[in-house]
């Protein structure tokens, strides 16, 4: 009896060709890329969508989970994002994640046209500040900025407002980064 699902080769863990989208991040930033990455192929879809950012984004990044606070909001979200695999984001498996808001990046591979938009839009904060990297922050920041992101919906459905966390973020003073 053959598997139904296939075993992936220790190399084949990206979803479609590996772009160099991870250029401009920081250090911390670059595992939160690599989980994205694992989130998708994990859950059968195509691309990585800004969830998956924000998924990885709150394991990896201390500083950035933090502006969500303690209490029931964070672990309703975390609920929210680990049911995407097993129902919650079914309906978007095998759709290409675009508000049409900002022209379809095609430079970043792999990412839909928001997650990709959301990294270009991290690595300009960061520029802006005068840094030559983006972190969590700045890709935080750029997740809640759409309200057609998949990673928007997250939120709203866990009961938390992306207004008020990109509120948060820019009231952070940049040496606390």
């Amino acid at each position: 009896m053959q598997p139904r699902i296939p075993r992936q080769q220790v190399g084949d863990q990206s979803v479609g060709p590996r772009p160099d989208n991870d250029a401009g991040l920081s250090d911390e930033l670059a595992p939160v890329v690599t989980g994205a990455r694992r989130r998708a192929l994990r859950d059968g879809d195509r691309q990585i969508d800004t969830a998956h950012l924000l998924h990885s984004l709150l394991e990896y990044d201390p500083q950035a989970r933090a502006v969500f606070g303690d209490g029931p909001g964070i672990a309703r979200l975390l609920g929210y994002l680990v049911q995407r695999s097993i129902g919650y984001g079914l309906r978007w498996q095998g759709s290409v994640e675009d508000s049409g808001a900002v022209p379809v990046v095609t430079a970043a591979e792999g990412m839909s046209p928001l997650a990709a938009g959301a990294m270009e839009y991290a690595r300009e904060r960061a520029a802006a500040r005068g840094d030559g990297a983006a972190l969590g922050i700045d890709l935080l920041a750029a997740l809640v900025a759409d309200r057609q992101a998949r990673a928007v919906e997250v939120l709203d459905r866990a009961g938390i407002d992306s207004h008020e966390i990109l509120a948060r973020v820019e009231r952070l003073p940049a040496e606390s980064w």
